[in-house]
């Protein structure tokens, strides 16, 4: 069902995570093509004297301001319509798209991928279903049309992604002659081998804070599992299968099994990245973007040359699934300008303008092809095979409840660390409480 139109301050928790990957730095120097590439329209004058109002989310920088200018160049070139572009602060982002959604809003707007059906909910997107997966955008896996997808109309086209891999103390790896390891296995031996060494030190930090379910889900999805699923209009939860039991009971024994202390039941990343960057763990799951804060935290102790990036390895084998971030671009729903607003959507998610999208804002490309070639990459490999596997929460405006305000996995997680539950009751209480959220 539809939730009740919202106002800016019950947004701004959630909207503030809008695309917070989207303003990378560095830049290729490669020059718009000469030419329309696939997918894009070639309209030619049909839309000369229009304009169209265009959204970027958070500060622009050399990089991505150089990149939109060109894209808009190519955009006025191919169609005759000028774009009039605004950066939207970070700050500004919360009350800018709630206002938005029951006033004037852009035509075209970058957003976070996890906050389409939001905003689908909120009547502030318009559907794109007929170019979501018309020219090159027909490359773009099904399975990063998760979030955008609702009630089988398409509201956003993926424009560039995010995934999440284990960071890990390289210095220590190479102090204790310890491989990065490929399997589940390997990582609890390595795991355990610095504990050894180590005395007080999580060897794999359990998270069990606000951002718990990026670790949780990628356990559960790589055993098969899954949170729930759409049966025609309700939502039937699948937390006592035995994929997402299978997964679950792996995560609990993080802390069971000793690989993380039980005192820190609540930590979320943030968290974790203090204590990782003083000496108190050896690897966890996260992105890129902690580095930064790692290094401010050590007071300029721990730096890129101490630390590394592999993916979680699956206990089933192989690379496990990521959680699939990243950053969209839609279609306001109060647009009087809908065909020229597409238009510019297939511009700028074709292959050649959405690569360069990724490439030069420090995401990843959803060109399948181009995220292949990343494989190896040292900066970027680990996350391009984690991301290969991608999987996104249940497309419901109300997940973020479940999520985040209730904790219901969190929850359970600690009914059984705690031993106040068996883990069948505590999924079974559980796939309850996630049922009656998302059917609210």
């Amino acid at each position: 069902m539809r939730i009740a139109k919202i106002t800016a301050t019950t947004v701004t928790a959630a909207a503030l995570a809008l695309g917070l990957a989207a303003c990378g730095s560095g830049g290729s120097g490669e020059q718009p093509p000469t030419s329309s590439p696939s997918g894009a329209a070639a309209s030619g004058p049909k839309y000369a004297g229009k304009t169209l109002s265009v959204w970027r989310l958070g500060d622009s920088n050399p990089a991505a301001a150089k990149y939109m200018e060109e894209l808009n160049a190519e955009f006025t070139k191919q169609t005759g319509a000028q774009v009039k572009l605004e950066w939207i602060p970070w700050p500004q982002v919360a009350d800018k798209f709630a206002a938005a959604a029951t006033g004037t809003g852009p035509d075209v707007t970058e957003i976070g991928n996890d906050q389409v059906p939001m905003w689908q909910s909120q009547d502030a997107l318009t559907p794109i279903t007929d170019i979501a997966r018309e020219g090159d955008r027909a490359q773009i896996p099904q399975n990063l049309y998760g979030y955008e997808t609702v009630d089988n109309e398409i509201y956003a086209v993926p424009w560039g992604a995010g995934a999440r891999a284990v960071l890990y103390r390289k210095d220590w790896f190479e102090d204790l002659k310890i491989e990065v390891p490929k399997t589940w296995d390997e990582l609890v031996a390595a795991a355990k081998k610095i504990q050894a060494e180590k005395k007080g030190v999580d060897g794999f930090a359990f998270n069990g804070g606000s951002d718990a379910n990026h670790l949780l889900a990628a356990f559960a999805w790589s055993e098969g599992g899954d949170y729930a699923v759409k049966e025609g209009d309700k939502w039937v939860g699948k937390l006592t299968e035995p994929g997402f039991q299978k997964g679950f009971a792996t995560y609990t024994g993080l802390v069971q099994d000793g690989l993380s202390s039980k005192a820190n039941l609540t930590l979320n990343t943030v968290d974790i990245r203090k204590r990782f960057a003083n000496d108190k763990v050896a690897m966890y799951l996260t992105a890129a973007w902690d580095l930064a804060g790692i290094e401010e935290d050590s007071k300029g102790k721990l730096k890129g040359d101490k630390l590394g990036f592999f993916p979680l390895p699956a206990k089933t084998g192989g690379v496990a699934a990521s959680f699939f971030g990243g950053n969209d671009i839609a279609l306001w729903g109060t647009t009087q300008q809908a065909e020229l607003g597409k238009e510019y959507i297939k511009l700028a998610t074709s292959k050649t303008w959405a690569d360069r999208y990724a490439k030069e804002g420090g995401l990843l490309p959803v060109y399948p092809d181009t995220l292949q070639s990343m494989n190896e990459d040292p900066a970027q490999g680990a996350f391009a095979q984690a991301f290969a596997k991608a999987r996104a929460f249940p497309a419901d405006p109300n997940w973020s409840e479940a999520d985040a305000t209730k904790a219901v996995l969190q929850n359970a997680a600690r009914a059984v660390i705690e031993g106040k539950k068996d883990a069948n009751t505590a999924l079974a209480d559980a796939n309850k409480e996630l049922e009656e959220i998302l059917n609210q």
